[in-house]
């Protein structure tokens, strides 16, 4: 493995990470609204979901499905419908109480919270072309297979932890309780951005 292609991998992978978008703002959501570790939890599936994109990336079924109208458009507008989904059900949050003297239980199930993030991910299609992008720069012929999985497993390292982190920060509980108040209100504005995001994708063009 190169040092400087490890170097641009982790530089681009993180600035791709930290610019809002769905990922981030699901656990985001997940994290103020029901727990720290919803909100890790969910950075869980969004990693295992990376995991699947990397992996069909880097042994060359990304290609068939950039390359494909009717494959590209499935998976577009599955994602599509999801994050609409995600919005609609944000947009539905009533005002709660927090107790932060308590450790109450998230609302959210483990398998529930994973789930979320691993389908937001997955049903991206924006995720394939953008790891096809960077794995076609710095993947040569001669690339080791060892060195390939090092930048896949770079990837999928870098936006659990950050996301993590994020949701750490923000599902303290007394974070948590300072935006009590307003939380519904956050979660009904990131509804709309989740719903704003699902149209842009479902209004995406495919690659031709």
């Amino acid at each position: 493995m190169l040092f400087s292609d490890w170097l641009t991998v982790l530089v681009v992978g993180w600035l791709v990470i930290i610019v809002p978008g769905p990922n981030m703002l699901v656990v985001f959501r997940n994290a103020i609204t029901h727990s720290r570790r919803a909100g890790v939890l969910t950075a869980v599936g969004l990693a295992a979901g990376n995991l699947v994109h990397i992996t069909y990336c880097l042994i060359g079924i990304g290609v068939l499905i950039s390359q494909s109208i009717m494959l590209f458009n499935v998976v577009k507008l599955a994602g599509a419908a999801y994050l609409i989904y995600l919005g609609i059900k944000s947009l539905q949050a009533q005002p709660r109480a927090v107790d932060v003297d308590k450790n109450m239980p998230s609302e959210l199930s483990s398998l529930a919270a994973i789930r979320t993030g691993f389908l937001t991910d997955l049903l991206n299609p924006k995720a394939t072309l953008f790891f096809l992008a960077l794995f076609t720069q710095i993947i040569r012929p001669e690339t080791a297979v060892s060195a390939r999985i090092g930048y896949g497993l770079t990837i999928v390292a870098l936006e659990f932890i950050l996301l993590a982190g994020l949701a750490c920060v923000i599902g303290q509980p007394r974070v948590r309780a300072q935006f009590n108040v307003v939380s519904h209100w956050i979660e009904r504005a990131t509804g709309v951005v989740l719903i704003g995001l699902g149209l842009r994708v479902a209004f995406a063009r495919a690659i031709r």
